[in-house]
């Protein structure tokens, strides 16, 4: 099989404009890491397209170099066109990840992601939120601001709609600083507001496949907060291991609620003194993978194909995983 990974910030994602450091160190972190463990399967051709300014990569695999928007376009159809199968790493902003994935099941090849239908509502914090209220899952409450955003007495965090992860996030102290930090964001986006939870920053990585899911780590986010926003400096995988019957049961409740959702997702989500609250789900690689193979003892790549051969993968729970610190401050990152 011959498998297209595309990460999208150091793949070509980015020919058009400046390269932040820290973006590609990160996009790097998880390229590498996914490339290491899909190497050890079996039967798999792997090949990638690579902005120049970065150099190749230091693993035996196919490497398109590409150095203007023109090499991009000529890449992307050459690719797709000798892929058996594609792993995105991409964003959600934009609907990039989505444009991406409807792209790679047009074409007729395998997508090893979440389709589309679950990428679109998950892409957008508002839709995910109520999607899960409607199932009974706790979420952190997520206001558009057409539909009214009523009296809090508290901070509140303003953010975009198709946000990733610390990017573009407002902190604001009270619901008249919420209002006039709406008026300086970029016109034309759509953005949501939500009160600031107090509480423990987590995320768990999950495999998985027709509403059920194997959850393979459960961590804990290095979050940062400054005067007006958060930053993320990296996280602890499996790291919040003392009670994870609860996040267990909350990963499958998520899977339940999002049959749709497929392959290795994450949760990002608040612990709180009244429960778990789900933030944000992620329908891709996260950081957190970095570590989840040495945590875990077990290659999460490997688990994806397991699923294309209807193999059951989806055990109770992963066990003898160990702590494993992904630090975006020392890699660079953050």
């Amino acid at each position: 099989m011959r498998v297209f990974v595309f990460e999208y910030i150091t793949g070509g994602g980015m020919l058009d404009s400046p390269m932040p450091p820290s973006l590609a160190e990160e996009g790097d972190m998880m390229l590498m890491s996914l490339l290491s463990d899909l190497l050890e399967i079996n039967g798999i051709e792997i090949f990638v397209t690579r902005d120049a300014r970065l150099g190749r990569l230091n693993l035996p695999v196919e490497c398109h170099l590409l150095r203007g928007m023109e090499d991009f376009t000529a890449a992307w159809v050459d690719c797709l066109e000798q892929a058996d199968a594609v792993w995105p790493i991409a964003p959600e902003f934009s609907n990039v990840l989505l444009h991406i994935s409807e792209t790679v099941v047009n074409q007729g090849k395998l997508l090893l992601n979440s389709p589309p239908s679950a990428v679109e509502t998950t892409s957008s914090k508002s839709l995910t939120s109520k999607r899960l209220r409607q199932q009974g899952i706790s979420v952190v409450p997520t206001y558009r601001f057409e539909e009214g955003v009523p009296d809090h007495f508290g901070s509140w965090v303003l953010k975009p709609d198709d946000g990733v992860g610390c990017q573009g996030i407002r902190l604001c102290h009270d619901r008249d600083e919420l209002f006039q930090q709406l008026k300086l964001m970029p016109v034309g986006g759509d953005y949501v507001a939500q009160p600031f939870i107090h509480g423990t920053p987590t995320s768990i990585n999950m495999l998985v496949n027709q509403g059920q899911a194997l959850v393979m780590s459960v961590n804990h986010q290095r979050i940062a907060m400054t005067d007006t926003g958060f930053m993320l400096l990296g996280c602890v995988v499996n790291g919040q291991l003392e009670d994870k019957t609860r996040f267990r049961n909350l990963g499958k409740a998520v899977a339940a609620a999002m049959p749709d959702l497929w392959g290795i997702i994450g949760v990002d989500i608040i612990d709180t003194k009244e429960g778990l609250q789900v933030l944000e789900i992620n329908p891709r690689l996260t950081t957190s993978y970095v570590g989840l193979r040495e945590s875990t003892g077990i290659n999460p790549a490997a688990l994806v194909f397991d699923l294309l051969q209807n193999k059951q993968p989806l055990v109770e729970d992963m066990l003898n995983a160990s702590v494993v610190d992904v630090n975006l401050e020392f890699a660079g990152a953050a």
